[in-house]
């Protein structure tokens, strides 16, 4: 069980020192022995919206690092997708995933400390967060996305982003965005994964998956690949939809792609991966701009009220946005992560600046 010592709490505050987000909520909660953080990284253009992960760490300082890291992609996710929201995450860090009566006291006690930042954050779903769980959170807080009787499961949304996100980088790569023939591995069959998989199949697409859970991926009746050979198979698009940090000096030299173009978070281990991708020859859609189809259909349905078609509409619009990244990268001679990431710093300068009526 994680304990509260001098230690961590040194480590805690190198972390927090370090960071260029607005405010850390820290708790620990000392029936499950889980470590609580919630991390807002930016109310510029709103209040900070983020999924809530659940996870065992190798230490709280971990699982603290990891909260800072996702609340700042969410800052630059919400902003290209002009969401009016900032970025936010919550992790909760327990020593072992809890079931039954101990995880609904944890559920309910993360929502009380959520309920207590009157809307500065607003959460959703993640990593071993379902929509019924989100459910016990919302018996004591009012902002929460991604219930059952709400939003729903975002995986949809996600995967309909991604989807049209592949079809632009297809399209700047090759001329087009016709997927018949295009070969696809999608590393990745969860709940994006295999959504993602029907939607490149119903488009024609050749798709092969990779899953550490065999079964669920031939579930979707897809060509399977071996997980280990995920990374160094020949394909047109590699799509990762999985963990993140599988991007980096040791992976990327082994790639057979011409396309990384994928739901998962923080793909690249370190910034300077964006250039490696790059300097060898394969296009990289930045994972904060492609994943955001789960944002927009959460805010979309819960907030805006939009339709099937409405939504349908701005899914597709990443893919719109993806392509001026592209032409801003090739113009200006930057990576097309640089590139995102000038957009986003973009909007919410400019949000700043407008003048209080």
């Amino acid at each position: 069980m994680y304990r509260k010592t001098g230690k961590i709490l040194g480590m805690f505050e190198e972390l927090i020192r370090a960071w260029d987000g607005e405010q850390v909520v820290i708790r620990y909660d000392e029936p499950s022995g889980a470590w609580i953080f919630v991390c807002i990284h930016s109310t510029a253009l709103g209040p900070a919206g983020g999924g809530t992960r659940m996870r065992v760490y190798d230490s709280p300082a971990d699982g603290l690092a990891d909260a800072m890291r996702l609340s700042q992609a969410m800052t630059l996710k919400l902003a290209v997708a002009n969401a009016g929201r900032g970025g936010g995450k919550a992790v909760l860090a327990v020593p072992e995933l809890p079931t039954g009566e101990r995880r609904r006291e944890l559920l309910l006690a993360y929502g009380r400390l959520v309920a207590s930042l009157g809307g500065t954050y607003r959460t959703a779903g993640d990593m071993n967060v379902s929509p019924a769980d989100l459910d016990v959170v919302k018996e004591v807080c009012p902002w929460v996305y991604g219930t059952t009787t709400g939003g729903g499961n975002s995986g949809v949304g996600t995967a309909r982003a991604v989807f049209h996100g592949i079809r632009a980088s297809v399209a700047h790569l090759f001329g087009d965005d016709d997927l018949r023939g295009r070969r696809v591995l999608v590393q990745g069959a969860g709940a994006v994964g295999a959504d993602l998989v029907r939607f490149l199949r119903d488009a024609g697409a050749d798709v092969l998956v990779a899953d550490v859970d065999e079964a669920r991926a031939r579930a979707t009746g897809a060509e399977l690949v071996p997980a280990a050979d995920a990374v160094t198979t020949e394909c047109d698009v590699y799509a990762p939809c999985a963990v993140g940090g599988t991007l980096n000096a040791d992976t990327i030299p082994r790639l057979r792609c011409r396309i990384v173009a994928g739901s998962a978070n923080n793909q690249l281990a370190t910034p300077e991966d964006a250039a490696r991708l790059r300097d060898a020859g394969i296009l990289y859609a930045p994972d904060f701009v492609i994943n955001a189809g789960g944002v927009i259909q959460l805010v979309g349905l819960e907030d805006r009220g939009l339709g099937d078609a409405e939504l349908e509409a701005e899914y597709a619009g990443v893919g719109e946005t993806l392509r001026r990244i592209f032409a801003d990268a090739d113009a200006l001679g930057i990576t097309t992560a640089e590139a995102a990431e000038r957009l986003a710093a973009e909007r919410v300068s400019q949000k700043r600046e407008e003048p209080v009526a």
